[in-house]
């Protein structure tokens, strides 16, 4: 069973950055993606980011383009999500979560492993 766990969520204020980390251990993979998913408040979750492991290709939703960066970390099983310049509607509980497959998706049901979330919350 693969267990996921994000953290770096926190409170910043507005035109801020933060770095969310994941890690995902319990197997050993070989070529996969990870991924980054937001559900806001009386929203619907929604893609963010995601980067597959082996080739390094990154897609990113349209919201967060040009102000995000995922990237993989040394560690294998490892990724990262630079936020800069956040902005009050990037709010939300932050998923990251993992795909048995290395072609980077943006939707949510082709990914198999899920963390819990961390909170982001951007102040005005």
């Amino acid at each position: 069973q693969v267990r996921v766990v994000e953290s770096g969520g926190g409170l910043v204020q507005a035109g801020g950055s933060l770095r969310l980390s994941c890690v995902a251990s319990g197997r050993t993979f070989s070529s996969y993606t990870m991924g980054w998913f937001r559900r806001a408040p009386g929203q619907e979750r929604e893609f963010v980011a995601a980067i597959s492991w082996s080739s390094g290709i990154t897609v990113y939703g349209d919201s967060v383009k040009g102000r995000f960066t995922i990237s993989r970390g040394n560690a294998k099983n490892t990724v990262y999500l630079q936020m800069n310049s956040l902005k009050p509607e990037d709010t939300a509980v932050y998923y990251c979560a993992v795909r048995d497959h290395p072609l980077a998706t943006t939707r949510e049901n082709n990914y198999d492993s899920w963390g819990q979330g961390t909170q982001v919350t951007v102040s005005s």
